[in-house]
């Protein structure tokens, strides 16, 4: 019930004190803002590394080769391991039912690409349909490399938007042909990608065509795998750690390494990565919700203390109340009135603040692993929950102490 004289005596003790109540309100407004950016900053960095996992397929798994470190079997270390396409058919044929999508790579890093009078230096690599899927390439005009194309060895090509609008300008590029280290290419499709410039200046070939084409015979440099999908992360971190496992050691054995040699082939697991990204962002923000929590609790101590203070200030007035009829619980509640008013109004200011900050701020800050850091609606209600809760707080204990206060020895105080 909206009570005028309440709110009357409520703004005549902040008149009475006002440094005090501005400092305690800063306090407590400081607080709330500490919080609140922080958890943007927490945001921000949980989206950027969001942003850096759209890139690829989730839960991609890419293995390469590299140089021997041991002896094994006679042979010495330092042996150049190099994949071939017999490693990619035995990879599928064991870990079949477990893949979803699958590809093989052979990556050529600087060729000479050629339309008419237009010539640019680009990545061309050689690969398999699912690759597309693999690297999150969408196509924009055309299609992508499939699977009549691997079988029929054709000259075809996919180009990023990139290679597109660097070598044909505003012209379509489906069906031209382009020159590919002075082999001729049709191109029958354009693609973007979320990871921007730097994929997108790459041409993708039918892997067939270019083992034939550039003489490379049966070699690849790459393999790449997603598994199938799992109900649970738990679940799909158990698999894809069981089947990098089980994966090493065939291509170890297959290659004749040891299998303890770390160098000669490596393996990157996006899904782990991921877990190991997440569990450090949450991590920040636990520890952000931590400083700013302690922050809060600093101004609410200033709170208490304040009504500690007006408490002792106003004994003898308490001790007239309670002679006069008032009860406990009265005297609680003209207590707790002011302290939640106080906490309230200053942590709106330095809730409305920070909100401010991060809307004027927040999206001229970007970076790979920090993007547009906000706070949701959710948050900014679980904050104004702290501020009752807070302000409650703050005037209970003074507020008790006002209410066991005995009217002789209040009418007594001087």
């Amino acid at each position: 019930m909206f009570n005028v004289e309440r709110w009357q005596e409520i703004f005549e003790a902040i008149a009475k004190n006002k440094l005090r109540t501005f400092l305690t309100g800063i306090s407590v407004a400081s607080g709330i803002f500490i919080l609140v950016i922080l958890l943007g900053v927490g945001k921000g960095l949980q989206n950027g590394i969001e942003k850096q996992f759209e890139r690829d397929a989730d839960g991609i798994i890419e293995i390469w080769t590299g140089t021997t470190a041991k002896e094994y079997k006679g042979l010495n270390p330092g042996r150049q391991i190099q994949f071939r396409n017999s490693d990619y058919d035995i990879s599928v044929q064991k870990f079949g039912d477990l893949l979803d999508k699958k590809a093989a790579t052979y990556s050529f890093w600087n060729g000479v690409i050629v339309y008419g009078k237009e010539t640019g230096n680009y990545q061309y690599r050689g690969v398999y349909p699912d690759y597309q899927a693999i690297e999150n390439a969408t196509i924009v005009n055309g299609r992508f490399i499939n699977n009549n194309d691997l079988v029929s060895s054709e000259k075809v090509a996919a180009i990023g938007q990139k290679v597109k609008l660097d070598l044909f300008k505003d012209k379509n590029p489906i069906g031209e042909q382009i020159v590919i280290n002075n082999i001729n290419f049709k191109v029958v499709g354009v693609f973007t990608d979320p990871a921007g410039e730097r994929e997108e200046s790459r041409v993708y070939l039918p892997i067939t065509t270019t083992q034939k084409a550039f003489g490379i015979g049966d070699r690849i440099s790459n393999l790449s795998f997603t598994l199938t999908k799992k109900a649970t992360y738990e679940e799909a971190l158990a698999q894809s750690n069981k089947f990098t496992k089980e994966l090493d050691q065939l291509l170890k054995s297959k290659n004749t390494i040891a299998p303890d040699d770390e160098s000669a082939i490596g393996i990157n697991n996006s899904i782990k990565n991921a877990k190991q990204f997440y569990d450090l962002n949450l991590y920040i923000r636990l520890f952000f919700w931590w400083v700013g929590i302690c922050t809060i609790i600093a101004g609410v101590v200033g709170v208490s203390n304040i009504m500690l203070i007006i408490v002792k200030e106003r004994t003898k007035e308490i001790g007239i109340r309670k002679a006069l009829g008032a009860s406990p619980i009265s005297i609680i509640g003209m207590i707790l009135h002011e302290s939640i008013f106080i906490t309230t109004i200053a942590g709106f200011i330095g809730l409305l603040s920070s909100l401010l900050l991060l809307e004027l701020v927040g999206p001229q800050v970007s970076s790979d692993y920090f993007l547009n850091p906000e706070v949701d609606f959710s948050i900014a209600l679980t904050t104004l929950i702290l501020l009752v809760v807070a302000g409650a707080l703050a005037g209970f204990f003074p507020a008790y102490r006002a209410a066991k206060i005995k009217p002789i020895v209040a009418l007594r105080d001087e």
